[in-house]
């Protein structure tokens, strides 16, 4: 008589053998990382007394990264010397960092330190490269000019920074530089920053009529005006920003925002000051 067999008998089989398979797997894999037994029934040596390897000393030499630069950095330390020699009364001070080498001039000084840089032999900086401001709040002079120079005769960089505030202008290269025409509208349009001489100052990159400065540390993210299409009007207008919300209450330790309402009073009793009585109005002598 033929054997018969079910789905359930076929399913409860398969499901032995392969909890059976599993469990063999789980105890060959306790055995093989607890180390006791090998397959072949020997002991497997405890890693943890396994000797280790000797720990040397450092022999690898420590390369610092300003190091290729050792030759350049003290050829610029002699050139700012050279140039404070040439300019005593215009270069305040110049510092070098790595092949970079900056001088410091005030704004007076802007006309007669970009000639020299210019035309003299020893310098031929006959390329502006870019002409950038620079924002610090704190100080009485808020804002920095970065003058980036270029000579193409001696293969080498110069940076000049000088200062200006919101009222105080700095004279314009556009006389010696032809390319410092459009930096310049850039730094007056992006912080405020005025150039005497200039023979276009305009916006370059904001529209006209723009409100503020946006690269001032001031300027708020959202700006004071909306750009958008009007579907009525059919063309773009540009309106107030309104940006309202509810009111919220926050309370110390509290991370829930409370919507509309009084809020959470968390003063002591002994702090609150009752609310005043409304003074009577003495009617005035006719």
């Amino acid at each position: 008589m033929p054997l018969r067999i079910t789905a359930s008998t076929a399913a409860r089989t398969l499901a032995r053998a392969t909890a059976t398979t599993r469990l063999g797997a789980v105890a060959a894999a306790r055995t093989h990382f607890t180390g006791h037994k090998r397959p072949d029934g020997g002991e497997l040596p405890n890693p943890r007394t396994l000797p280790r390897p000797e720990v040397t000393t450092l022999t690898a030499p420590v390369v610092n990264n300003a190091d290729k630069y050792v030759n350049a950095t003290e050829a610029l330390h002699h050139y700012g010397k050279y140039l404070i020699s040439c300019l005593p009364k215009h270069i305040q001070q110049f510092s070098v960092w790595k092949d970079e080498l900056t001088i410091h001039i005030a704004p007076s000084s802007v006309i007669p330190v970009f000639t020299f840089l210019k035309n003299h032999t020893a310098a031929q900086y006959t390329q502006v490269t870019d002409i950038c401001g620079v924002d610090y709040p704190t100080r009485s002079n808020r804002f920095e000019v970065v003058y980036n120079l270029l000579s193409v005769r001696h293969n080498s960089r110069i940076r000049v920074k000088t200062y200006a505030d919101e009222a105080s202008p700095v004279p314009s290269i556009t006389c010696l530089y032809d390319g410092a025409n459009w930096y310049e509208r850039e730094a007056y349009d992006l912080f405020g920053i005025f150039f005497t001489g200039h023979p276009d100052l305009r916006r370059i990159m904001t529209d006209y009529g723009f409100d503020g400065h946006p690269l001032r540390k001031d300027f708020p993210l959202t700006g004071y005006t909306e750009v958008r299409y009007d579907e009525e009007k059919k063309r773009v207008v540009v309106e107030p920003l309104e940006m309202t919300q509810a009111f919220r209450n926050f309370s110390g330790g509290s991370s829930v925002w409370e919507q509309v309402g009084e809020g959470r009073d968390a003063r002591p009793e002994e702090f609150k000051l009752p609310t005043p009585e409304p003074e009577e109005k003495k009617e005035e002598k006719k």
